[in-house]
């Protein structure tokens, strides 16, 4: 495994190469920032060659960011997607570090003679990069993109499109600056990029305040009929079927967010949110102090992720589903004592 700094030369070398960069399936405001905030750089750098490639759709409150109507959807464009991947000479990964987390796109990706940069922070990773800046020891994917960019070129090449999308990605992936991940150097990017025309309170606006009809009807539903606490062992849960995906109109992003409104219960600290997706049910989990998300994630709902932010799925029913989950949860009560 290379580090990242050995192919700045290489692309230094070769501006006219055919770039991809792809993010994980579903994106969210850190895949889609640096997705977004390394094309733009790169673009600005002389590669003309360079594209946005996601495996998935994504969320329309994401649709703001600079440069988004360029990305090309994978599901929407197969043969021209598969083109794109079998004339690659780089493509960069970003947030996520195991090939499945891109469905159908990762078996081209793997094929691939392209050579391979993964950028990310989450834990475990595959091994299937030829050149990688990694750490669980950061917030966000963004933060990483920050600072390959300045290793690079420094921050003045940063522009006011990069710092939107890369202030975007942080934020949320902090939790608006609230989870443990969040460092001193954190809020120095954040300064810095804000310095460098991030528009913070507009962006929050537009991640934030600017829900449909629908998603805020849904969000009261799940509130006041969907959550149930379990007060011994300090958890709050969700749960949400197919019909009431289909009743409330839910779109893809919809449901950004929702297992945190457990976590804002006095004494809950750990909420999960279980969604039927049809043909898996999606599980997030959300934890504070002491509970390893991930751990549990990984061993009972095949998953992973961040200590605190985790993610698994199953292909029993969701009523089946959260039997199971009841019947484990008490395993793990000292981490919830």
């Amino acid at each position: 495994m290379k580090e990242i700094q050995e192919l700045i030369p290489l692309l230094e070398s070769n501006k006219s190469a055919n770039i991809i960069i792809t993010t994980h399936h579903k994106p969210d405001a850190d895949a889609l920032g640096s997705s977004l905030g390394l094309w733009k750089f790169l673009k600005n750098q002389g590669f003309e060659n360079t594209r946005v490639l996601s495996p998935t759709d994504y969320g329309t409150f994401l649709k703001w960011m600079p440069g988004e109507a360029e990305v090309l959807n994978f599901e929407y464009a197969v043969h021209r997607g598969t083109d794109m991947v079998a004339k690659a000479d780089y493509i960069f990964c970003l947030d996520f570090n195991a090939l499945s987390r891109i469905n159908e796109l990762g078996d081209l990706v793997r094929a691939s003679n392209a050579v391979k940069v993964m950028i990310d922070h989450h834990q475990e990773p595959e091994g299937f990069d030829d050149y990688r800046y990694w750490t669980t020891q950061t917030s966000s994917t963004c933060q990483l993109i920050e600072e390959f960019i300045v290793m690079w070129k420094g921050r003045d090449a940063i522009d006011k499109d990069i710092a939107n999308c890369l202030y975007a990605g942080i934020m949320t992936d902090t939790g608006s600056f609230r989870f443990d991940s969040v460092t001193p150097h954190t809020h120095r990017t954040i300064a810095d990029l804000i310095e460098r025309g991030a528009e913070n309170s507009r962006i929050h606006q537009l991640l934030h305040d600017n829900f449909t009809f629908d998603r805020m009807r849904f969000i009261g539903h799940c509130l006041a009929n969907k959550l149930e606490v379990i007060p011994e062992l300090k958890t709050a849960i969700m749960y949400v079927s197919r019909e009431e995906l289909v009743e409330y109109k839910i779109q893809t992003g919809d449901t950004e967010g929702l297992v945190n409104y457990g976590l804002g219960i006095e004494g809950v600290e750990f909420s999960v949110l279980f969604i039927d997706r049809t043909k898996l049910v999606k599980i997030s989990f959300r934890g504070q102090g002491k509970f390893p998300c991930n751990t549990f994630a990984k061993e009972h709902f095949n998953g992973g992720g961040h200590f605190s932010a985790a993610g698994g799925a199953s292909e029993e029913s969701l009523e089946a589903t959260v039997e199971r989950f009841k019947r484990i949860l008490p395993e793990y009560k000292n981490y919830l004592s």
